[in-house]
C-alpha cells in the first residue's frame, strides 16, 4: 500500500503565485483520479476554495482549532493526498509548527511524506526563506518553484549567490510555471473555475459555457507545460507509489528563467 502524501505549497513573501500553482497540483491531481484533499489557510476568504469549493476547507492554520482540523485527520490511504496552501509569510511558522506537534517525527519515520512546493521570489529575501527552514524540512521532498506567470525575473545578480544558498538543498527539484497571457488568466479568473475546466468550456456548476476559443487554446497550451513539469518531476509515480524518485532531468539548475 502505497504511503500518504501531505502536500505543503507556499513562500514567505507574498504576490509569488502561491496559489496558482495549488491550483494546478490539484487540477493535476484531479485529471490523475488521485483522491486529494485540500485545505486553504487564506482564512477567513479562502481563495483556492474558490476554484475548488468540494476539495477544499478553509482552516486558520495558526489556530488550535484550524491545526486539529488539519492533523487530528492525517493523510490516509484513502486520501491519498493531503495538500495544504499555507498563508503568505506562514511558510516558516507552519514549518515549525509541524515540528512542535509531530508531524515532522512522523514524516521522518515512515507514516506518509511530505512534498514541499517553495514558491520562490525575486528578491534575496526569498533565498533567505531558503536557509530558514533547511533543517526542518531535510526529510521532505523538496521542489522549488519558479512561478512566471507574473512575467517575474529572478535572480539576476551573480549566479553563485543563488548556488550558495541552493547548496542547503542540494536535493532540491527546480520546477519552472511558464507565463499565462494576462487576458487568458484573468478570464479563468473571472470565470472561476479549475483550468481544466475552463479549457473544456465549462462553468462552475459544469454546464456549458460560453469562454473565448482563443483564450481557452492559451490556458489549454499553458496548463499543458505546467503538467509536463510535474510529468517530468514524477510526481505522478510519487503519488501512486508514496515513494521519492528521482526526477528524469537534473536536480535544481541554477538557470535564470525562460
Amino acid at each position: 500500500m502505497a504511503k500518504p502524501i501531505l502536500v505543503l505549497v507556499g513562500a514567505d513573501k507574498g504576490g509569488v503565485g502561491k496559489t496558482t500553482v495549488a491550483r494546478t497540483l490539484l487540477d493535476y491531481f484531479v485529471g490523475h483520479r488521485v483522491p486529494v484533499r485540500a485545505f486553504d489557510s487564506e482564512a477567513p476568504k479562502g481563495t483556492l476554495k474558490h476554484f475548488h469549493p468540494e476539495l477544499s476547507e478553509i482552516v486558520d492554520i495558526a489556530s488550535l482549532s484550524g491545526q486539529m482540523r488539519i492533523f487530528d485527520n492525517p493523510p490516509t490511504a484513502e486520501t491519498s493526498v493531503t495538500l495544504i496552501d499555507v498563508r503568505s509569510g506562514l511558510l516558516s511558522p507552519t514549518l515549525r509548527l509541524l515540528h512542535d506537534i509531530g508531524v515532522l517525527d512522523a514524516v521522518k519515520s515512515g507514516q506518509f511524506n511530505l512534498l514541499l512546493f517553495h514558491i520562490l521570489g525575486s528578491s534575496i529575501a526569498s533565498l533567505n526563506e531558503i536557509d530558514e527552514i533547511a533543517d526542518l524540512t531535510a526529510d521532505a521532498a523538496r521542489f522549488v518553484v519558479k512561478n512566471y506567470i507574473n512575467d517575474t525575473s529572478f535572480f539576476e545578480w551573480d549566479q553563485r549567490t543563488y548556488a550558495s544558498y541552493l547548496k542547503k538543498i542540494k536535493d532540491a527539484v527546480e520546477i519552472a510555471v511558464p507565463k499565462l497571457n494576462e487576458i487568458a488568466y484573468e478570464q479563468v479568473e473571472l470565470a472561476s473555475v479549475p483550468f481544466p475546466d475552463f479549457v473544456a468550456n465549462k462553468d462552475a456548476k459544469g454546464e456549458a459555457a460560453n469562454y473565448s476559443f482563443v483564450l481557452r487554446g492559451y490556458v489549454r497550451n499553458w496548463f499543458a507545460k505546467v503538467c509536463a513539469e510535474y510529468d517530468r518531476v514524477r510526481l505522478k509515480e510519487i503519488v501512486a507509489s508514496g515513494e521519492v524518485v528521482p526526477a528524469k532531468s537534473p536536480r535544481v539548475r541554477l538557470v535564470s528563467g525562460s
